[in-house]
């Protein structure tokens, strides 16, 4: 019989990305099978990126599709909460106040007579804006930051490190409370700045070792020995190994940012009346939790449930990006 034509087996190798994670390089980690292949030879082996092979454990992953679900209709009642509340979040009629669930009022009434369901349906637009605008102040100015010092070293390291370090000795409430106590505006930006005031550091470091550790890499190295510039060599060999600890960190701390609001909102130092805040209706429920523990437990369980949901969204991605833990 003829000899079959010999076919050298293709080894694709991960790459360590340091960080929290060891992760792979995005050009291949795995072969999935297509159909195809020269008569004879069998079916080819495609590769497939770190990014698609992720998606395709995402897909399986019953914990990643619950919390999904969760977070898409919080998205969706935030843009739209017409859809599921018809009432204004600000008509009151204290002679309804403490009221148990009525017809057409399923959540009961707190103790100015508004309507609890109406405002536990739109405080999750400000819950949602704050806690998404947040996310992504803090992932974009600490990947910056962490990233150029990564890449260049030197001094420029050495004064992000020790800036980092006096960042991460300020008390976030206590910060808060300084802070935004002085700031008179009723709108969501305050909040949103401190936020990203303080939570910049934690993604900066993890984005400074992941760079760190991927500009050492081989690829990179040889990309830099044909000439490749720095922007270059940052943008297309570096970035795209070196952005996945930041997504999940910051897709887990968004949960995080989210209750933080509704803390310092609790405390007042947040958002104020007449804005719609799960802090603010849990702050002003509280007197009341004997007579009318309902308009207390409503607004408590939406932002558990909401938490909770990013944070489990996070750790499946997190199992999904990182070969250690599958």
């Amino acid at each position: 019989m003829p000899e079959q034509p010999y076919e050298p087996e293709r080894a694709i190798a991960g790459t360590g990305m340091g960080g929290q994670m060891d992760l792979g390089a995005s050009e291949a980690t795995t072969l999935e099978k297509t159909p195809g292949g020269p008569e004879g030879t069998g079916p080819q082996e495609k590769p497939r990126s770190l990014w698609s092979d992720a998606w395709h454990d995402l897909r399986r992953n019953p914990v990643f599709i619950g919390s999904a679900l969760v977070i898409l209709f919080l998205v969706v009642i935030s843009v739209w909460p017409s859809l599921i509340a018809s009432g204004s979040p600000l008509k009151c009629d204290l002679a309804k106040a403490q009221q148990g669930s009525q017809p057409g009022h399923p959540f009961g009434f707190d103790g100015q007579g508004c309507d609890v369901y109406t405002r536990t349906v739109y405080g999750a637009r400000t819950s949602v804006a704050v806690g998404v605008l947040s996310t992504l102040g803090v992932a974009l100015l600490g990947s910056v930051f962490g990233g150029l010092a990564g890449f260049f070293g030197g001094a420029g390291d050495a004064v992000l490190s020790r800036i980092t370090d006096i960042f991460f000795a300020i008390p976030v409430v206590l910060g808060g409370l300084v802070l935004l106590s002085v700031i008179t505006s009723n709108t969501i930006w305050p909040v949103i700045g401190f936020i990203v005031l303080l939570g910049w550091p934690q993604i900066s470091r993890i984005a400074r070792g992941s760079v760190i550790t991927a500009k050492q890499n081989d690829y990179v190295q040889a990309a830099r020995a044909l000439g490749a510039s720095n922007t270059r060599l940052l943008l297309r060999h570096i970035a795209p190994n070196a952005v996945a600890p930041v997504i999940v960190v910051a897709t887990i701390a968004l949960g995080t940012y989210i209750s933080l609001e509704a803390t310092l909102s609790f405390l007042g130092v947040g958002l104020k009346p007449p804005s719609v805040s799960w802090g603010i209706d849990i702050s002003a429920a509280s007197p009341y939790i004997r007579n009318a523990p309902h308009a207390l437990l409503w607004p408590s369980g939406a932002l558990a449930i909401t938490v909770l949901a990013f944070i489990m969204l996070g750790d499946a991605v997190r199992d999904a990006l990182d070969p250690k833990l599958r």
